[in-house]
């Protein structure tokens, strides 16, 4: 075990000063106005409440009242203000505050340039200085304002920043937290002069949902890079579930190209990376048309900003095996590569890799990619779909005409979503609550659960609370939120917490997010809050994570349908303390919660998982916008993807992962089950019912098939349905049969469709170990 393992001189030298050295915590978002000073301001109250020694020094509040406000009683250490160009400019005063030897300091704009003559040149310079001090420092940040980054937004943006910090600052810190704010809610703040706009370019809406992904995924890179570590501590192998990681082995070959490319593409629309990897043997040469590929193969990789190496091949034979291991030690989630051209006969002679890894892949998936160059002459780049022909003089037909004025009518859906209970969700909407209610809005609670926490309940201010429904069920009365007595008061927003509860049963609709489509079908716009675990189609991932089945989910439509889906970001360690201070759960449950659902690589992989969601959210709202606005790039032409479904237990979670794949290409897809026989037993009706209902939940279509030999089922899973003609088609290796022989329906397919890209989906294994020499 690793924390038996005795520490090196320089391990306990390094542990030692990290005992004197100050905290630092940074706070970082899109731009200026995402409220980054308030919840520094906010913090340093709590600290302060708590017996924290806190000051502030060179904290800039704008003005903004909401910021102010936040001032309280912050003890103030005058700073050093100085004019450049006619704008006042604030440095730290480092004497004073080395005088008053603060436990904590509060200090604004990490990318600040000092005055000449300043002991630093940098406020990050001054930063050091004072945590070497063992003063702690809780300060902000943007991230246009980060190197590495900056050329990035300059690109999508044309903005540069006045002032920039290296990338690798954020290293510094022992805990990042990300304001996130929707565009929507920035130029509503300047449209109320609650803020101004230095730069007008950077205040477009696409600029700031650009903005505001690159901040989701610089944050998500950063929260994976600590899970790896932690998950390395425990010494774990193996793909986290909460990111993707595409591995494309090459050869040197023409085609190498086209499969980074494929892999390439299949990672950003999956928001995650990519590795490139050639196994190749040491002991032959390459000829001069190998080297000219391997060539081009490294200057694209690089191009893409991937990582490529060179693996010496143990030998063919166990090619599979060696691979496998590869893909399990970096974390692979799914490997990318072309069909075999071997015949079958070919295969059980000299061997197939293909085949070989489907043996014994764990936890990744297997993506073959269809050659099309045969019959579609494409190559590398792959084709852009056609824009939608939007012909402004179409007239209307009624029922479009009707289709559109119910949008008009519906009222606004925002959704507050964060990584695990107790992040601040509850907390935020109430405080929104109550700054519409004063600025004239009519606002009331429809239902509010505050878990007992006196912080949150403490915001509910002003706010009216419509009553509970009560309702009996063998003669226990149970309450619920009343939905019709919303209606009769018709606000024009109402709270309601907790969107995926299920209600009881009796109530007139099944869920809660029912409910809440049937409050905004009356004009009447919900706030609402919800965790990441409860997204339908992530339950397996959320599983695989925690060991834990979430029971009550919410379709993702649901966050398609929302005007506005925004993040309450809060470091996995600071929730684990809020655990410990009683200010989540009852003391009574805390350590069980801790050791359980609580675990510190729970919350990490968790987090991470909110953060890349909600960063492709933005994405699909920023092609929503404008096609040419997104970061993943272009999609490819017209997908149709066939998910093949037996009964088994897996089922459900082929169907997730066909709707999460067609969801992020814009891709129709359809769920087959195949059944043997010339109708299905009524003992089997109720298991298909479920998928198929799962399949609608989700806008899938689901169609049923009878053959009358396993034999047939590759054939029809094959077969255009309804005038589509599949590109991709989705199967479990637990659908592989016990004996790889005739009747085998995967061998079958993968021998058969090699004219679509074929994915077969692991067995999930939680035990997964990487052995010695495997």
């Amino acid at each position: 075990m690793e924390s038996f393992k005795r520490k090196s001189p320089e391990e306990i030298l390094d542990s030692i000063n990290k005992l004197h050295r100050g905290r630092l915590k940074i706070y970082i978002g899109a731009v200026s106005g995402s409220g980054k000073t308030y919840h520094m301001l906010q913090e340093g109250q709590s600290l302060q409440y708590e017996g924290i020694d806190v000051v502030i020094c060179a904290v800039s509040t704008m003005q903004r009242r909401e910021t102010v406000e936040q001032v309280g009683t912050l003890e103030r250490i005058p700073s050093i203000h100085w004019v450049q160009d006619g704008v006042e400019q604030k440095d730290l005063n480092l004497k004073a505050l080395e005088e008053r030897n603060p436990e904590v300091v509060l200090v604004d704009h990490l990318a600040h340039r000092n005055r000449e003559g300043a002991p630093f040149p940098t406020r990050l310079e001054d930063i050091q200085y004072l945590l070497d001090l063992g003063i702690s420092v809780i300060t902000t940040v943007n991230v246009y304002e980060l190197e590495g980054i900056t050329e990035w937004v300059y690109q999508l943006t044309g903005i540069e920043a006045e002032y920039t910090v290296p990338i690798d600052t954020l290293e510094l810190a022992d805990e990042i937290r990300l304001i996130d704010v929707t565009p929507e809610t920035i130029l509503e703040r300047l449209a109320k002069g609650y803020m101004h706009a230095p730069n007008p370019e950077m205040f477009h809406r696409g600029n700031l949902g650009k903005l505001r992904e690159l901040a989701l995924r610089l944050v998500a890179e950063d929260v994976n890079d600590s899970l790896e570590r932690h998950r390395e501590e425990l010494g774990l192998h193996g793909a986290s579930g909460a990111t993707e990681r595409i591995l494309v082995p090459v050869q040197y070959h023409w085609n190498g190209s086209i499969y980074v490319r494929r892999g390439e593409q299949v990672a950003k629309r999956l928001g995650g990376d990519m590795l490139v990897a050639s196994f190749v043997d040491p002991k032959r040469k390459l000829s001069k048309e190998s080297a000219a590929f391997k060539r081009s193969i490294e200057q694209l990789v690089e191009k893409v900003g991937s990582e490529f190496e060179e693996i010496p091949l143990i030998s063919r034979r166990r090619l599979p095996r060696q691979l496998i291991h590869y893909a399990v030690a970096r974390n692979v989630t799914r490997i990318v590569m072309g069909h075999s051209r071997q015949t079958r006969w070919q295969e059980l002679i000299r061997g197939s890799l293909v085949n070989g890894i489907f043996k014994r892949m764990k936890n990744m998936d297997l993506l073959l990619i269809a050659d099309r160059a045969e019959q579609e002459g494409e190559r590398i780049l792959p084709t852009m779909r056609q824009e939608e022909d939007n012909d402004p003089y179409h007239r209307l037909s009624d029922e479009e005409a009707q289709a559109e004025a119910a949008k008009i009518r519906r009222g606004k859906l925002k959704v507050y979503i964060g990584a695990a209970p107790g992040v601040g969700k509850t907390y935020t909407m109430l405080r929104e609550g109550n700054d519409l209610l004063a600025s004239g809005i009519d606002v009331v609670i429809g239902l509010l659960e505050t878990h007992g926490r006196a912080e949150t309940l403490a915001q509910v201010g002003s706010l009216d609370t419509v009553s509970r429904q009560i309702i009996e069920r063998h003669g226990v009365y149970l309450e619920e939120m009343d939905t019709e007595a919303i209606l009769k008061r018709n606000p024009e927003v109402v709270l309601i917490d907790e969107l995926a509860h299920t209600n009881v049963p009796g109530s007139s609709r099944s869920k809660r997010y029912e409910d809440v489509l049937t409050i905004l079908d009356q004009g009447i716009s919900v706030i609402s809050t919800m965790n990441v675990q409860h997204l339908e189609s992530l339950n397996d991932a959320v599983e695989q994570i925690t060991g834990i089945r979430v029971r009550e989910t919410v379709p993702d439509r649901m966050m398609r349908l929302a005007d506005e889906v925004q993040l309450i970001d809060v470091a996995p360690k600071s929730l684990q303390q809020r655990m410990r201070d009683g200010k989540i759960y009852d003391p009574a449950k805390v350590e069980q919660a801790l050791s359980h659902f609580f675990k510190l690589g729970n919350l990490i992989a968790l987090r991470e998982l909110a953060l890349r969601e909600l960063a492709d959210d933005v994405d699909e709202r920023l092609e929503s916008w404008d096609r040419h606005e997104s970061l993943r790039g272009p999609w490819r032409r017209e997908e149709v993807i066939f998910v093949g479904v037996t009964l088994s237990n897996n089922a459900e979670r082929l169907i997730r992962r066909g709707f999460r794949i067609a969801f992020r290409l814009k891709a129709v897809w359809i769920v087959t089950y195949v059944h043997v026989g010339i109708s299905i037993p009524e003992k089997l009706n109720s298991r298909v019912e479920q998928l198929k209902m799962l399949t609608h939940r989700l806008g899938g279509t689901f169609e049923i098939r009878l053959v009358s030999s396993r034999r047939e089922i590759a054939d029809i899973l094959i077969t255009p349905v309804e005038g589509y003609t599949g590109t991709q088609l989705i199967v479990g290796q637990s659908s592989r049969s016990s004996r790889w022989g005739k009747d085998a329906v995967v061998p079958q397919i993968l021998r058969q469709a090699r004219h679509m890209d074929v994915l077969i989906v692991a067995d999930y294994d939680p035990d997964i170990k990487l052995e010695e020499g495997d």
